[in-house]
C-alpha cells in the first residue's frame, strides 16, 4: 500500500508547485546585519527573526567591546555548558515549518556574536537536515571562526558550500553581493520545489509531507517513510 500511495504522490506532485519556506535569523548591534537582512528580504520570501539579548541597555562598544569579548571567552572556555551563553529574549518560532534557515551573524573577536550563539545552542538540533545559509558581517577579519561556530552549533545542518561575507565597508553594496551569492548557492533550486519530471529514473529527490514540511533529504530512501501521502521533488523514482 505504501508504494501505491507514494507513487500517487509523484503524480500529484506534477500538478503542485510548492515554495519552500525560509527563515532568516539574525543578531545586529551596529545595524549592519539589519541592513543586510533588509536587502536579502527584498530578493527572497522569508520570515525574519531578530535575536535580542535579555539584558537591555548594555553598551557593547564600551572599553573596546569588553562585554562582548568576555561573553565570547566564556563560550570558548566551556562551549557545551548552557550557562556559558548570554540570556536572550524568547523566540516563538516553529522551526519544523522551515526548509531553509539563513543566519545573519556579526563577527565578534573572530567568532559569531554571542547572543546569536545562544539561539543556535538552544535550537541547533531542531535544524538538522535543513538547508543552512550563513551571512557574516565584519570590519576586516576573516569569517572562518564564525563558520566553525555555526557548524558546531548546527552539527547536522545541510550547509550551503559558500558563506556570504559582507565587510562593513560593503554594506551599501549588499544587494548586489546577495544577488550573486544566491546564484552561487543555487538558492532558487532550494526555494522552488518545482514539479516532478516524467522522463528519467533517479534516486536524487527530496520528500515533503502533503502540508509542505521536509521529511527526507536528497538521496533519502522511500522505504524509510511511514505509510502516507507525500510530495516528491525530483525526477521519476522507479517503484519496484
Amino acid at each position: 500500500m505504501r508504494r501505491i500511495i507514494t507513487a500517487l504522490a509523484v503524480i500529484l506532485a506534477s500538478a503542485i508547485a510548492l515554495q519552500a519556506k525560509t527563515l532568516v535569523v539574525y543578531y545586529s548591534y551596529t545595524n549592519n546585519v539589519q541592513s543586510i537582512v533588509e536587502a536579502l528580504t527584498q530578493q527572497i520570501n522569508a520570515d525574519v527573526v531578530r535575536i535580542e539579548p535579555a539584558e537591555k541597555g548594555l553598551d557593547y562598544a564600551a572599553n573596546n567591546y569588553a562585554i562582548g569579548s568576555a561573553q565570547i571567552a566564556a563560550i570558548r572556555n566551556n562551549p557545551t555548558d548552557a550557562a556559558s551563553y548570554p540570556a536572550i529574549d524568547a523566540v516563538n518560532v516553529n522551526l519544523a515549518e522551515y526548509d531553509c534557515i539563513i543566519i545573519g551573524a556579526p563577527l565578534w573577536w573572530s567568532q559569531m556574536a554571542a547572543p546569536l550563539q545562544t539561539y543556535l545552542f538552544e535550537n541547533g538540533a531542531a535544524m538538522a537536515g535543513k538547508h543552512i545559509g550563513l551571512i557574516v558581517s565584519s570590519a576586516s577579519s576573516g569569517i572562518s571562526g564564525v563558520e566553525e561556530d555555526a557548524k558546531r552549533l548546527i552539527p547536522d545542518g545541510d550547509f550551503f558550500t559558500t558563506s556570504l561575507w559582507v565587510r562593513s565597508a560593503q554594506v551599501s553594496s549588499a544587494p548586489s553581493l546577495i544577488e550573486q551569492w544566491l546564484t552561487d548557492i543555487d538558492y532558487k533550486a532550494v526555494a522552488d520545489l518545482g514539479t516532478v519530471a516524467n522522463d528519467q529514473d533517479t534516486d536524487h529527490y527530496t520528500v515533503y509531507s502533503i502540508s509542505g514540511n521536509l521529511v527526507g533529504s536528497r538521496m533519502a530512501s522511500l522505504e524509510n517513510l511511514a505509510t502516507g501521502l507525500y510530495i516528491i521533488n525530483g525526477r521519476k523514482v522507479r517503484m519496484n
